[in-house]
């Protein structure tokens, strides 16, 4: 099975490598610690950067999407990767279709949660974060993701095509208000940064020629320094990568949240 080429919104939210790797990840998995057999839900998994990893790692990974789409295109890539040997014995991967506010699991069901780039999406996502909050175990992990606020408002300012779509964006998180919500909802908050630092003047670029408008020179010109940064040699990448270490402070396109539910009092634990 041969991947699709590298384009657009790919680049940060959906990208397999030429090995079934996710490309580009926004959870730090050193700050986001998985164990082999834990059980992981990447809920709106989209093309599945993250359901892949933690299948490498060993976990029990449930991709979950509303897009039928995507999940049959995850569902190959777990079967590939299985075929590959590139996930260890004991480890399995499901790929379902489902709704965020309904998810079709138990209470305590995941030691960890992924959701990277959905919860703008959604109109309600204080029930999002119940819902996760009700499936994730005592003592279980968090990590969401959405697009930082300063540079999510340049994208808004330059371009309504940007987020005026079905689907789309319908609003910006500034990050403390994304933390209080996480507490809010039960858990507790325990890390945080930024993310895809070079991924912000990319879409700042398209915003200004034009979101659809993949055939201008600036866009193709950039295109090629993220794919340089993708698939590039150690060189480049090596550069790339410490040129968006440093600048992901300041222009990090994705805000991740880290956060644990609570043991319940009593529990012992």
């Amino acid at each position: 099975m041969t991947p699709r080429r590298v384009t657009g919104r790919q680049l940060r939210r959906n990208t397999p490598s030429a090995n079934g790797s996710p490309a580009v990840l926004t959870v730090d998995f050193s700050r986001f610690p998985l164990a082999p057999g834990d059980r992981v839900l990447d809920l709106g998994c989209g093309g599945g950067r993250h359901a892949f990893e933690c299948y490498r790692r060993g976990a029990d990974v449930v991709a979950l999407d509303r897009n039928a789409e995507e999940i049959a295109e995850v569902r190959k890539w777990f079967a590939a990767m299985e075929q590959a040997g590139e996930a260890p014995a004991g480890a399995s991967a499901t790929a379902m279709e489902g709704d965020a506010l309904n998810l079709p699991f138990d209470d305590d069901t995941f030691d960890k949660i992924i959701i990277s780039e959905v919860m703008e999406h959604i109109p309600d996502d204080e029930g999002v974060l119940a819902e996760m909050v009700r499936v994730l175990k005592p003592g279980g992990l968090l990590a969401v993701t959405v697009p930082r606020y300063l540079p999510e408002k340049i994208c808004w300012a330059l371009s309504d095509e940007y987020h005026e779509v079905e689907g789309g964006h319908i609003r910006i998180y500034k990050g403390d208000e994304l933390v209080d919500k996480v507490r809010a909802a039960g858990l507790t908050p325990y890390g945080s940064h930024h993310a895809h630092a070079l991924h912000s003047p990319y879409w700042w670029i398209k915003c200004a020629v034009g979101v659809g408008n993949d055939k201008a020179l600036p866009v193709r010109a950039y295109h090629q320094l993220l794919v340089w940064d993708i698939v590039g040699t150690p060189v480049i990448s090596t550069l790339t990568k410490a040129a968006e270490k440093a600048l992901n402070p300041v222009l990090g396109k994705s805000f991740v949240v880290y956060a644990s539910k609570p043991h319940r009092p009593g529990s012992g634990t």
